[in-house]
């Protein structure tokens, strides 16, 4: 859609090469939407706003600024009236799996049966009664960082033991340098990759200080066997796409995995209607949801977040409309999510 004049408004983007917002500028620049570039970690940043109607922030996990501020920073802007993306019911449990337990049960979404512990003996007398395996989370992480698969009842009362005790940290330097190899082998990788990780062997990134340690709360959720894959439905708007991931060899993680495919047929729709219900629900500008399927072939949620990584989506073949009519067509996700900013703003 090609940007109406007559109604004068600007959107301010964040000015960054990563993420979404290098997509954002280049989208209002081919549909004529004015925008402004802005500098969210500048002090003066209301004054940078003074002349725009709406701000665009992609934040991630792992950078210490944004974990630091970000979402302090756009909270506060929407509740003076500012239009913001991402909002606060799109935002505020980014990135803290323990949050989305609480929000999906309440709502009766099919999730992934998860327990939380905030005390060590209810946590451990849990674990003397339930079933393995289970897999244990920290709150945060993405691409299956800080997940792993506990097999026997002295795992997970070791892991308990560490939670309340000395914790965990955000950045596991064993998991990162692996994963660091396994991209490399695989080609979605240069050599480079691993020699940063061993460099972080020794020197943590800066997210991880930031994030500080990982203690006094204790997560699990129930592991879905004999799942080669999952499945991930991104919705924005009345529009929704897919990518399938395939699990790693060896491993029962498929997030970061880098082994992909798209095509419509390999997607189970009840996945996609139960993501549209949910993002209209609970009214997500944007959402990304994870899907196992049960022993019954029953879909349910592992996580939501509404970041995601471009690139990997840009072979998708098409999208669904609300209707679960499939369009086969090229499509710019980040348009949407400009587009849906431009008619909040119109509205």
């Amino acid at each position: 859609m090609l940007f109406n004049s007559s109604y004068l408004m600007k959107i301010a983007i964040h000015n960054s090469k990563f993420g979404f917002h290098p997509r954002w500028m280049a989208y209002c620049e081919e549909q004529g939407i004015p925008y402004k570039r802005v500098n969210c970690y500048a002090n003066n940043l209301i004054e940078q706003l003074a002349d725009c109607d709406a701000l665009m922030w992609h934040h991630g996990q792992q950078n210490p600024k944004d974990i630091l501020i970000a979402q302090r920073i756009l909270f506060a802007l929407e509740h003076t009236g500012f239009q913001v993306f991402p909002n606060f019911r799109t935002a505020w449990h980014f990135d803290d799996k323990v949050a989305q337990k609480y929000l999906f049960e309440r709502v009766n979404a099919p999730l992934v049966p998860s327990y939380a512990f905030f005390e060590r003996e209810a946590a451990l007398a849990w674990a003397a009664s339930t079933s393995f395996p289970k897999v244990f989370k920290l709150r945060g992480g993405a691409s299956s960082s800080n997940v792993k698969l506990v097999r026997t009842r002295a795992q997970a009362e070791k892991m308990i033991r560490q939670a309340f005790g000395e914790g965990f940290s955000n950045y596991d330097r064993w998991a990162s340098l692996k994963e660091r190899w396994y991209k490399y082998r695989i080609g979605k990788a240069s050599i480079l990759e691993p020699i940063k990780g061993i460099a972080r062997f020794f020197q943590p990134p800066p997210f991880a200080k930031a994030l500080g340690r990982e203690r006094n709360y204790a997560y699990f959720q129930d592991f879905i066997p004999n799942n080669d894959s999952d499945t991930r439905i991104i919705v924005i708007g009345d529009k929704a796409f897919g990518l399938y991931r395939y699990v790693r060899k060896g491993d029962f993680r498929a997030s970061g995995s880098g082994n992909f495919a798209y095509d419509k047929e390999l997607f189970d729709e009840r996945c996609v209607s139960i993501a549209f219900d949910l993002t209209q629900q609970l009214q997500f500008q944007c959402a990304a949801y994870d899907f196992v399927f049960d022993k019954n072939s029953n879909p349910l949620i592992v996580e939501v977040s509404y970041g995601f990584s471009p690139a990997g989506y840009d072979p998708c073949p098409g999208y669904w409309d609300k209707n679960l009519q499939w369009h086969e067509e090229t499509f710019s996700p980040q348009g949407w999510m400009v587009e849906s900013v431009v008619s909040s703003l119109k509205a």
